[in-house]
């Protein structure tokens, strides 16, 4: 008679808790404090794999990762394939049955990857879960949104959303939370920090490969909520998150000359084309 672990549905091939996928475009001394973070505060209690995905790899991060976290896998991918497909290629690559998303300009605090493996794995109608993400002042980043409708692209990528009715819009864009226990909402996390269990991913399926660089987490979380599952903000789990809005700009004229909002604005095309727009279906009800 085997031994119980007192653990449930763990990948049986390589029997790993948890797979920490770390997506990296370049920007090596960012890379280098996430990894170091991940080594010096996640507990060894748990056995897990940490995959660091090279995008349009480059020597300073090979270097980076094979000389001082040797015990990381290093995963090169030769051209910039985007988020969505870098993710996808890195769970398929993994083995754990909970799996962990990190930027690399994530720096994870005590106890805070801890605290989001417990709660995955006890509830089994989680989609996604995110944890508090804080400015290095210490303070709250937004991270918890309802879904988009077109003219929240605007206001937030214009000039507009200075105006009465954009200030409006964008403040009811963002999801009130409660700051002391688990948050289930109707809309999305940024993916920033985004866990998962590979039971409910399955049946979901991976990210959607059309995008490029932004609304991927947005699709993703829509799919699962519509799917029946939950969406869980949890503040109990705090990281630190370097986050520069590339595709910022409050100029009209920036979806014409500003690159990474013209990519927001493609995404933000194809995921209202997908979804035939942007009303919401009611969550599925699980029997």
């Amino acid at each position: 008679m085997k031994k119980k672990t007192g653990m449930t549905n763990l990948n049986k091939k390589n029997k790993l808790n948890i797979s920490i996928i770390i997506c990296a475009y370049k920007n090596t001394p960012i890379l280098k404090l996430c990894l170091e973070a991940i080594k010096e505060k996640f507990s060894g209690n748990f056995k897990f794999e940490v995959l660091v995905i090279d995008i349009e790899a480059n020597e300073k991060n090979r270097d980076l990762v094979l000389e001082d976290f040797s015990e990381f896998r290093y995963i090169p991918l030769k051209n910039n394939v985007g988020f969505a497909k870098a993710l996808n290629y890195g769970i398929k690559k993994s083995g754990g049955f909970i799996i962990l998303s990190l930027n690399p300009d994530i720096i994870i605090k005590k106890d805070s990857i801890e605290i989001l493996y417990k709660y995955a794995l006890k509830n089994k109608n989680l989609g996604i879960l995110g944890p508090k993400l804080l400015n290095f002042n210490g303070s709250r980043q937004v991270s918890a949104f309802n879904f988009y409708t077109p003219l929240t692209i605007v206001y937030r990528r214009t000039f507009l959303g200075r105006s009465f009715f954009g200030k409006k819009s964008l403040k009811k864009f963002q999801v009130k939370v409660n700051d002391k226990k688990p948050n289930k909402i109707k809309g999305w996390l940024m993916g920033s920090a985004m866990m998962l269990r590979r039971d409910n991913l399955e049946k979901v399926g991976l990210m959607d490969e059309r995008y490029f660089m932004y609304f991927e987490d947005v699709d993703w979380c829509r799919r699962f909520w519509e799917s029946g599952f939950d969406i869980v903000y949890h503040p109990k789990a705090k990281m630190f998150h370097y986050h520069t809005k590339m595709s910022a700009s409050k100029s009209i004229f920036s979806l014409i000359f500003n690159k990474m909002t013209f990519i927001h604005f493609l995404s933000g095309i194809k995921y209202f084309w997908k979804f035939k727009g942007w009303k919401v279906k009611k969550k599925t009800k699980k029997s």
